[in-house]
């Protein structure tokens, strides 16, 4: 989690992946997961909460509030802009998190 949480950290919204799991009532390797799908789904076409939820299986709703806490659409989009100049972590992440899920 220290990836993400030092993503986040970036981006100044001072969210860490475990307050924000105990904040929304979910395990922290699930906040995660929906943390790393936003990001992933947020330039995309479409809705980005209702992709993530396609991915992970979460409600929207549940997506949305994790994208408050992490301080709404103007931040996500600058952690999914991390994720992309990272170079490829995004794709490192994407394999860990199957890894830990046992997604492909």
């Amino acid at each position: 989690m220290g990836i993400l949480d030092g993503l986040l950290g970036q981006i100044g919204s001072n969210v860490d992946i475990e307050n924000l799991a105990t904040k929304i009532g979910l395990p922290a390797d699930k906040v995660e997961e929906a943390v790393h799908a936003l990001g992933v789904a947020h330039p995309q076409e479409g809705d980005t909460a209702e992709l993530a939820a396609q991915q992970t299986g979460l409600p929207t709703d549940t997506l949305n509030q994790i994208i408050g806490h992490i301080g709404g659409e103007g931040s996500l989009g600058q952690f999914a802009s991390l994720l992309q100049s990272e170079g490829g972590i995004a794709d490192k992440l994407g394999s860990f998190a199957s890894g830990l899920f046992g997604k492909s």
